[in-house]
């Protein structure tokens, strides 16, 4: 029993003291406003890195289809500009019911480290985040996702299991208001305030998206972190429909949501 314990509280400490290194990192990637396109090259640490965060999003990808879902990558793994903190986001960008995948997890006989429920605004949709360890995340909505949202994704940059298998990279946009393109030996990057129709151009989605993205993000930057609406973590014995609905029962402009998008 002494074991387990030590092995549950080294684990949490484990989470804990990335979550606060993760912070400290963000505080420095603040959004840019004026800069050159310049190139980055990639050092051999930095593209080992990445082949390690794809074959891991790989395996997890190839069994989430082989039940047939049709999961993406979203971020600097879908980008290539990885770093040390870099988490695995892996997104089914439509609605799932969660015991599909908890049951794939159980057959693989993988216990989820967490699962949080989100909401970002009270007009957002409701996303449900199951962290299989620190770092790896299995990200659904639980009710439909507007164009915007869909697009949210796009914008960081997304990539297909097989466009992935194919060691494919893609121009995406960071949180810091940098557009990522990838090139043979790294990436170029420059700012996008002040080209937005040529960022929205370059990730393909709409400007309107870059232009909220742009907004939020300065925002965030000049009145720091305001937090989400909702920020849930579901309990051992608790669905996450469950807990999703005991949440809205306590919370009309929730049940709203819900109603509106056609989960009630």
């Amino acid at each position: 029993m002494e074991d387990i314990c030590l092995r549950f509280f080294k684990k949490r400490l484990c989470y804990y003291s990335l979550l606060i290194y993760k912070q400290l990192v963000s505080r420095r990637r603040k959004p840019v406003k004026i800069g050159d396109r310049i190139e980055v090259v990639y050092s051999e640490s930095q593209w080992r890195l990445l082949s390690e965060l794809r074959s891991k999003a790989i395996k997890i990808m190839e069994n989430l289809e082989r039940i047939g879902l049709n999961p993406i990558i979203h971020g600097s793994v879908a980008r290539g500009d990885v770093s040390p903190t870099s988490d695995i986001d892996i997104v089914i960008p439509y609605v799932v019911p969660s015991y599909r995948i908890e049951l794939l997890l159980d057959e693989l006989n993988i216990k989820p480290f967490k699962r949080i429920l989100t909401q970002a605004t009270p007009a957002h949709a409701v996303k449900a985040h199951i962290y299989l360890d620190e770092a790896t995340i299995i990200t659904f909505p639980l009710t439909n996702l507007t164009r915007h949202e869909r697009e949210f994704y796009k914008f960081g940059g997304e990539l297909t299991l097989s466009e992935l298998k194919n060691n494919k990279r893609v121009c995406g946009v960071d949180k810091r208001l940098k557009l990522i393109e990838p090139s043979p030996r790294g990436h170029y990057e420059e700012p996008i305030i002040g080209k937005e129709l040529y960022a929205a151009n370059k990730v393909g989605v709409s400007l309107d998206v870059v232009q909220e993205r742009i907004k939020v993000l300065t925002r965030r930057d000049e009145v720091g972190r305001t937090g989400v609406y909702l920020k849930y973590e579901v309990g051992p014995g608790e669905s996450i429909e469950e807990a999703l609905m005991m949440l809205a029962s306590k919370d009309p402009a929730l049940r709203r949501v819900l109603t509106s998008r056609g989960f009630l």
